[in-house]
């Protein structure tokens, strides 16, 4: 992956927001990411869904794509295609194991380029929110709009070993402590108490850009 001139700058073109809402009688927390890319919808459109593209700077998807089918990206979530409406929105779930929660795309028009809008709703594991917050699927998410920018502005693949590296590269410390430092501010903003909030942050850039013991090559 191509390093970034300016990490804080470019955590900074998401716009974040946390939600806290209910479903089907149970609490939930949404995370909310917002960015616009200088590109048409239809060029979006076609990064964000066409299984032929979506490696380049994603995972690879394979399945049943299209509306009631199901999906798998290669050794992440999978699940059901809740909705596709071409080239505004798109629903699923998102199911890891035993967890579900539901994730929607939703594209607009803005100026030159387009809107991008990530809506990620999960039940709510008081424990998990309180050491995490939504910084842990927040900034996960941030990665992967970083990714899509890149491939949008270049039209070249990201590597994949390199995407998975940058976090805890001096330039990806920045970025993911930029964008859980933005996650912990939306908390905040929902209602969190601000000093368990900026907490949660703390173990999210340390969760993120840590190398864990035994991964690095002898």
């Amino acid at each position: 992956m191509a390093l970034l001139d300016d990490p804080i700058a470019v955590a900074g073109l998401v716009v974040r927001e946390v939600r806290t809402g209910v479903r089907d009688g149970k609490p939930t927390r949404t995370a909310v990411a917002r960015r616009v890319y200088a590109t048409d919808q239809a060029d979006l459109w076609d990064a964000l869904t066409n299984p032929e593209r979506l490696p380049r700077w994603f995972l690879p998807v394979t399945g049943e794509l299209k509306p009631g089918g199901r999906y798998q990206t290669q050794g992440n979530a999978g699940g059901l295609i809740e909705e596709c409406e071409a080239p505004e929105r798109f629903a699923v779930t998102w199911e890891m194991g035993p967890a579900m929660s539901w994730l929607t795309i939703g594209l607009t028009p803005d100026g030159d380029g387009t809107a991008l809008e990530l809506v990620h709703e999960a039940l709510v594991d008081p424990g998990f929110w309180t050491q995490y917050g939504p910084g842990a699927v927040g900034v996960g998410w941030d990665l992967a709009l970083m990714a899509l920018g890149l491939h949008i502005d270049s039209g070249e693949s990201v590597d994949p070993a390199a995407g998975l590296a940058f976090p805890t590269t001096p330039p990806g410390i920045e970025f993911v402590s930029a964008a859980a430092e933005g996650w912990a501010a939306a908390a905040i903003a929902d209602g969190d108490d601000p000093a368990v909030a900026r907490a949660a942050r703390d173990n999210t850039i340390t969760f993120y850009t840590v190398e864990p013991e035994g991964s690095a090559e002898s």
